[in-house]
């Protein structure tokens, strides 16, 4: 239990600081010790990530309101950009969700920073966090079965 709390908190620092990498974390973990529990460890890393990113989702949603953006934002053109993508984002739900989903995966486009543009842009909050955490919990995943493979296989 203790170790699962650990990997949360972990997953959550690695949410805010980038210089702690979860995917390192994780990689190491799986060659220094047994993993029986993959999708277990996967799931309670992506939850800490989510937890950190829920932060870096309100800090976008906030951070229209900071003078040096509110005197940026209120520009005509700005203006209007900024309403353009908040109804694309709520006309295609399915859109922004696939977009957090491939980002949440993959890490492109960079998942803090579509975090910030999905408060921002005032995106579902549910669907940004279940669409992330899913994408987290695979990616997670297929870090710990992948070293795991590559163990079996005696490569490391």
């Amino acid at each position: 239990m203790r170790d699962l709390l650990a990997l949360l908190a972990i997953g959550f620092a690695s949410a805010l600081i980038p210089l702690i990498n979860i995917e390192a974390y994780l990689g190491l973990r799986a060659a220094v010790a047994d993993i029986d529990q993959v999708w277990l460890l996967g799931f309670v890393a992506a939850a800490g990530q989510m937890l950190g990113k829920v932060i870096w989702y309100y800090i976008g949603a906030s951070s229209l309101e900071w003078g040096w953006i509110k005197r940026r934002i209120e520009r005509p053109k700005a203006q209007q950009r900024l309403v353009q993508w908040r109804t694309r984002t709520d006309e295609r739900p399915l859109f922004a969700g696939g977009l957090v989903f491939v980002s949440a995966l993959t890490g492109l486009p960079p998942f803090a920073i579509l975090a910030v543009l999905a408060g921002q842009l005032r995106m579902n909050l549910s669907l940004f966090l279940v669409l992330g955490l899913v994408g987290r919990w695979l990616r997670f995943v297929a870090v710990l079965g992948g070293v795991e493979w590559l163990i079996r296989v005696g490569v490391v």
